[in-house]
């Protein structure tokens, strides 16, 4: 038995180089973050997903939600941001575009990318709970090569600037687990 959890967690510890960007954590922060320019990725890069950003419509009342950050349009931003920040196609600005303050972790970033492993994992959305107009819990499983390492992670996702993002809490709380468990010094 202790043979198999070393041997499932030597294959997981590297599996979470790309997929570092979801969620383990249950907390995070609404900081707004300023944009900054990526260099486009090269030519022969496959299309990455477009993250979907949605613009909360003006409503007759302030304690009224809107669609962008209640209901099922918004359930679906985080659930397709989620998946498209776990997939190997997606490029390291596209990443940035959808993790919170997602600027700032652009090494963190581009260092789990060249992660032989990142170019099998993806992630699963299981449930997304919309807790308040800016902040949703992700229930979610990350894969390597399609079969679940990591089942029932919970994450949090953060509305900033208009768009669903993965938060830079659990973001940070996966870069720890992969780190043996420490965070990345970006992350204090």
């Amino acid at each position: 038995m202790p043979v198999q959890q070393i041997a499932r967690r030597s294959l997981l510890v590297p599996a979470l180089g790309l997929a570092l960007a979801a969620a383990i954590t249950a907390c995070s922060s609404s900081s707004s973050s300023s944009s900054s320019s990526v260099a486009a990725a090269p030519s022969s890069a496959p299309a990455s997903p477009t993250p979907v950003a949605t613009t909360a419509a003006p409503s007759p009342s302030a304690t009224a939600s809107t669609e962008a950050t209640s209901g099922a349009a918004a359930t679906a931003a985080i659930k397709k941001n989620w998946v498209a920040f776990f997939n190997p196609k997606s490029s390291v600005a596209a990443k940035e575009a959808i993790l919170q303050n997602g600027s700032k972790y652009e090494a963190l970033l581009k260092s789990q990318a060249s992660n032989p492993t990142a170019a099998t994992a993806s992630a699963s959305v299981q449930s997304v709970k919309i807790t308040s107009p800016t902040g949703a819990t992700v229930d979610y499983t990350i894969l390597v090569s399609g079969s679940p390492v990591l089942k029932g992670q919970k994450g949090t996702a953060v509305y900033q600037d208009g768009t669903w993002k993965v938060s830079k809490t659990s973001f940070c709380g996966l870069a720890a687990l992969e780190n043996g468990g420490k965070a990345p010094a970006v992350c204090a």
